[in-house]
C-alpha cells in the first residue's frame, strides 16, 4: 500500500534553507499557486567516483573508475520535486501499462526487484532461447542531452494538456534552466568541513548566500536547450518520461523480430534471433535519433549465443548491469 506522504522525507544535509516538517511542506507542495511562484535555490553539485568491473581486450577482469556528477536541491525544493514526481509517476505507470511496456522499462520504478534480478531475468531469457544474439546499447551523455522541448511535450502528454499548468511549468523551468553552485567551493569559502559540514548548522543563511555566493558569482545557470541535473528527486522519472515514445518504438522493433527489449536508464538490451541482430541495431539507432540522442558506439556490445551439446557458448561474454554472462556462468 502506497503511503499518503511517501513523497516526504527529511534530508540531513546542509543547504541554502533549513529542513521543514511534513505539515508545512504539505501546505506548500499542494498549493499550486505557491508552487507556480516559488523561487528555487541553486543546486549544490559535486562529483562522485564509481567503480565498474569489466573484462578488457585480453579477457582480464579489471576495475574502471567512472566519474558521475551529482546535484542536490534545497530542502523545500526537494519536497516540491518529490511531490510532483509522485503526481507524474502515477500517470506514467498508467501510460506504461496501456502500451504494454511494464516489463521493458526497469529503472527508477517500484518493481520489488534490483539489478541482480534484472540481470538474471535477461540471462535466463538468453538461456531459454538457446540460440540468439544480445545487443547492448548505451546512450551517450543521457541526462546531459535530454532535449527540453521533447521533455515538455511528453510532460504535457501525461497531463493530457496542450501546455503545462503554471505550477508544473515552474517545476519544469527550474529543472531545465537549473542553476548550480559547486559544493566544495562553498565549503571552502565558508570554512565548512567536508567531513562534518553541519557542525551545529542547519542552513547557509540568506545573508551569507547574497554576500558570498552571489557576490563571488558562483552560480552557474544552464542556458542550453538540453540537459537535466542528476540527483534531484524528479530527474530519474523525467528521464523515463522523456523516453516514452522511444520505448514504444523499441518494443515494436523487438516484437517485429521476435525479440525482447529491456531498458535500464541509458542501458538498453535487445535479445533477438541472431539473423536479425544487424537489422535491430540499425533500426534502434534510427529511432534514438528521433529523440535527439545518440548511441555510444564504443560501448555497443553484440554477443552471439548458441547451443553446444548440453551447454551454451558465446563469441564473447555479455556485460549487463554489472554482471558478466558467457552462456554458462
Amino acid at each position: 500500500m502506497v503511503k499518503k506522504h511517501d513523497w516526504y522525507r527529511m534530508r540531513g544535509y546542509i543547504h541554502f534553507d533549513a529542513p521543514i516538517g511534513l505539515k508545512k511542506a504539505t501546505a506548500i507542495v499542494t498549493n499550486t499557486k505557491r508552487v507556480a511562484t516559488h523561487a528555487f535555490f541553486p543546486l549544490l553539485h559535486y562529483t562522485i567516483e564509481s567503480f565498474k568491473v569489466v573484462k578488457n581486450s585480453h579477457g582480464e577482469v579489471e576495475k574502471r573508475i567512472k566519474q558521475r556528477p551529482i546535484a542536490y536541491a534545497s530542502h523545500l525544493d526537494s519536497h516540491i520535486y518529490s511531490y510532483y514526481s509522485r503526481v507524474l509517476s502515477a500517470r506514467y505507470e498508467v501510460a506504461l501499462q496501456e502500451r504494454g511496456l511494464d516489463k521493458n522499462v526497469i529503472a527508477f520504478r517500484t518493481l520489488g526487484k534490483n539489478n541482480i534480478d534484472f540481470a538474471n531475468d535477461a540471462f535466463e531469457e538468453v538461456k531459454k532461447r538457446r540460440s540468439c544474439s544480445a545487443i547492448a546499447l548505451d546512450i551517450t551523455g543521457f541526462f546531459d542531452n535530454l532535449d527540453h522541448q521533447i521533455l515538455k511535450e511528453h510532460w504535457c502528454y501525461l497531463l493530457g494538456a496542450d501546455k503545462l499548468p503554471n505550477d508544473h511549468f515552474n517545476v519544469f523551468r527550474s529543472i531545465t534552466r537549473f542553476s548550480k553552485v559547486c559544493r566544495d567551493t562553498v565549503y571552502e569559502l565558508l570554512k565548512i568541513a567536508k567531513n562534518n559540514p553541519k557542525n551545529g548548522r542547519f542552513k547557509i543563511c540568506p545573508e551569507v548566500f547574497r554576500r558570498v555566493i552571489r557576490a563571488n558569482k558562483l552560480i552557474q545557470v544552464n542556458t542550453d536547450s538540453k540537459g537535466v541535473p542528476q540527483g534531484s528527486p524528479i530527474s530519474a522519472l523525467l528521464s523515463n518520461i522523456y523516453m516514452l515514445t522511444f520505448d514504444v518504438a523499441a518494443k515494436n522493433i523487438s516484437d517485429q523480430y521476435n525479440g525482447c527489449y529491456y531498458r535500464y536508464c541509458d542501458d538498453m538490451l535487445f535479445i533477438v534471433p541472431t539473423a536479425y541482430k544487424d537489422l535491430v541495431e540499425k533500426a534502434v539507432i534510427a529511432e534514438i535519433a528521433k529523440v535527439k540522442l545518440d548511441i555510444n558506439p564504443k560501448k555497443t556490445e553484440v554477443r552471439d549465443f548458441w547451443p553446444s551439446g548440453s551447454v551454451m557458448q558465446s563469441n564473447k561474454p555479455l556485460q549487463y548491469l554489472g554482471f558478466i554472462f558467457d552462456g554458462q556462468h
